[in-house]
């Protein structure tokens, strides 16, 4: 269920470079021409993913330098060098000492074979690009900087007049496998990208005594580059005042297209029909939301506001949920109980375009081998099985006043939960977890649940989890994406552990 970003995703802004040695060219006719025409098939291949800045095959340390300043004028996130064929290490150091980007080796030979009987030293060194990698990888190890490798075929769907084997390798595992790693260090990026340029709000408080919930806003800008913009609720109850009937009939009907208004539930006195009181309320306060998000440039957004009994806030704070769902499904993650790490770590998912619903654990059924993973919070329209719920609840559980909540599940397949905490040196670490959604029971008590199997018994799974020192939140995604998050991890300069 796709719904128009309030915000658009920036694309990752992606270096390419190639490399060879200068002597082969008037060595070996047609050498040089060949391997460009190998850096234009990459860069038109991550052209689908990013914006690519290709500055050609370098052949000399003088080249090296001028590319390390271009990359810097072009504000990349990332860099690619192609190992095109052998060529000194001393031709590709220069480049990352200039521009201190991530850097990922592309080790990508054009054929799964060498014409034995055939091939001429020409020949074999348009395919020799493993060759430099080790001087390579030993050239970065001694100036302390960190790299990635990137093995497989090159995956070109013809072959070059001048080859003397098959180069056909697209669907070859090899050539899958690389370019789904590619792919992958280009998604990590943009969210490095999106991060640095990203202001997350922060409204109301944190949760009363919820010590895993507290966050460090230094911290945060320092490690993700993400600014925290701090939001009292008295921004919010401006923005309210200027809410117009129109507006509020066009979210009420936005409401009815996505959700399905429940009616009585017998078996839980606090969960209710939503009164038309409650939905015109809620809908009035998601419009509100809205107008906040844009007026502050929003990506993201944790909240919590516990508000006295009776007072206007509380009622404020009372119809959040609604609101704060629609803004999730349209690439505005919201974290409520003034959960800013796990914010971010459903801000990882929307980018990737995995959804990221906000989630702790419900209860585990041992019948089944499952645990349930929810909320009474905020739930990502995008990735539902069927049509969300609306419940009008009498109460919220643990907190103050009466409003509606929404109940769903995730749809069945392949999940991933990221969760995103702080370690007893300063440090973030990302905690990883996959497993299988299944159309397993829920209750029907205005909460999100989704049913979720993991590879080992819960006992052992919770076991394994709760001693790497979780928040008791975390983000629920669509997919296996356990290698795709480290590698987000791993540009954010984070720890990350897959369980």
């Amino acid at each position: 269920m796709t719904r128009s970003p309030v915000k658009p995703t920036s694309r990752a802004r992606v270096g390419l470079y190639s490399i060879g040695l200068r002597t082969y060219w008037n060595q070996f006719d047609g050498l040089r021409e060949r391997l460009v025409g190998y850096g234009r098939f990459i860069e038109q291949e991550m052209g689908s993913a990013a914006d690519v800045y290709n500055f050609g095959l370098i052949d000399s340390p003088e080249k090296a330098r001028e590319a390390g300043e271009w990359f810097n004028a072009q504000d990349v996130d990332i860099v690619f060098c192609h190992s095109a064929t052998y060529a000194t290490s001393s031709i590709v150091l220069p480049i990352h000492q200039i521009c201190p980007k991530p850097v990922v080796v592309l080790n990508l030979q054009p054929t799964p074979q060498v014409n034995y009987r055939q091939t001429t030293t020409g020949e074999w060194l348009a395919h020799c690009g493993a060759c430099p990698v080790p001087e390579i990888s030993y050239a970065f190890h001694r100036a302390n900087i960190p790299f990635r490798v990137v093995n497989g075929l090159l995956g070109m769907d013809d072959t070059p007049d001048i080859s003397l084997t098959n180069e056909v390798t697209r669907r070859r595992p090899e050539a899958q496998s690389a370019w789904l790693q590619i792919r992958e260090w280009i998604k990590a990026a943009s969210v490095v990208r999106n991060f640095r340029r990203g202001n997350f709000g922060f409204l109301g408080n944190t949760y009363n005594g919820m010590l895993d919930m507290y966050s460090d806003f230094t911290l945060i800008q320092a490690k993700l580059g993400i600014h925290v913009e701090i939001l009292e609720m008295c921004d919010l109850n401006e923005l309210l005042r200027t809410v117009t009937d129109t507006e509020v009939r066009l979210k009420l009907e936005e409401t009815q297209e996505l959700f399905e208004i429940s009616e009585e539930v017998p078996v839980d006195p606090i969960a209710k029909k939503p009164s038309a009181e409650q939905l015109r309320w809620s809908a009035k306060i998601a419009v509100a939301q809205e107008k906040l998000v844009v007026s502050r440039n929003l990506d993201a957004l944790a909240y919590y506001y516990h508000g006295t009994t009776g007072s206007d806030y509380e009622a404020l704070q009372a119809g959040f949920i609604l609101g704060h769902s629609l803004l999730t499904a349209r690439g505005i993650p919201c974290a409520g109980e003034g959960d800013l790490k796990t914010a971010i770590a459903m801000k990882i998912c929307d980018i990737l375009g995995a959804g990221g619903s906000f989630s702790e654990i419900v209860v585990v059924d041992y019948e089944n081998q499952t645990i349930l993973l929810g909320h009474d919070g905020p739930f990502h329209v995008g990735i539902a099985r069927g049509k969300p719920i609306l419940r009008g609840m009498s109460l919220y559980h643990g907190k103050q006043g009466t409003g509606i909540s929404v109940e769903a599940k995730i749809q069945e397949g392949p999940i991933t939960t990221l969760q995103i905490t702080q370690t007893r040196n300063g440090d973030l670490k990302l905690i990883i977890g996959e497993g299988e959604a299944t159309d397993g029971s829920i209750m029907h008590i205005g909460n999100t649940q989704t049913a979720v199997r993991f590879r080992e018994h819960p006992d052992i799974y919770m076991e394994r989890w709760f001693a790497e020192g979780p928040t008791h939140h975390f983000a629920m995604s669509i997919g296996h994406n356990a290698a795709l998050f480290k590698k987000v991890g791993d540009l954010l300069g984070c720890p990350t552990v897959v369980l």
